[in-house]
């Protein structure tokens, strides 16, 4: 295996574009006016697209923006993140806060309507690590 990575079907490729870009620092890898895949500059494997939701390679029935996609990205530090987004005007969909399983997270929601779940790991409770036999 070569990659893998998600293409998502979109009906706003460069708004999609604008928003990977602007808020995490990913680079176009590849862009056509329907087809537009996105990487980290620190690491050429971390890549994400975006296909026009009506382009021909796209059989009939998949011709259909996503839904119930949930985009992970993780990072070392998650707050300068989180207050990049707020200053941006980006909808937060869930404050930043941290879980007892071990993230630091907050989510906001691409312009396709996918929630994006941005985490920074830390330490799982104690509480929830008895909890599930990991203690």
């Amino acid at each position: 295996m070569k990659s893998l990575f998600p293409v998502i079907c979109s009906d706003t490729l460069q708004a999609s574009k604008n928003f990977y870009v602007s808020l995490f620092g990913l680079e176009p890898a590849f862009e056509i006016d329907w087809y537009i895949q996105l990487r980290s500059p620190d690491d050429e494997n971390l890549q994400i697209a975006f296909v026009d939701t009506q382009h021909p390679s796209v059989p009939c029935h998949y011709q259909k923006t996503a839904q119930g996609v949930l985009v992970t990205i993780e990072l070392e530090q998650v707050d300068p993140i989180y207050d990049k987004a707020k200053s941006l005007g980006l909808a937060i969909e869930l404050d930043l806060r941290d879980e007892e399983w071990g993230q630091r997270h907050f989510m906001s929601v691409d312009p396709n309507g996918l929630l994006v779940d941005v985490v920074q790991m830390i330490e799982p409770s104690q509480a929830f690590l008895k909890q599930h036999g990991l203690a």
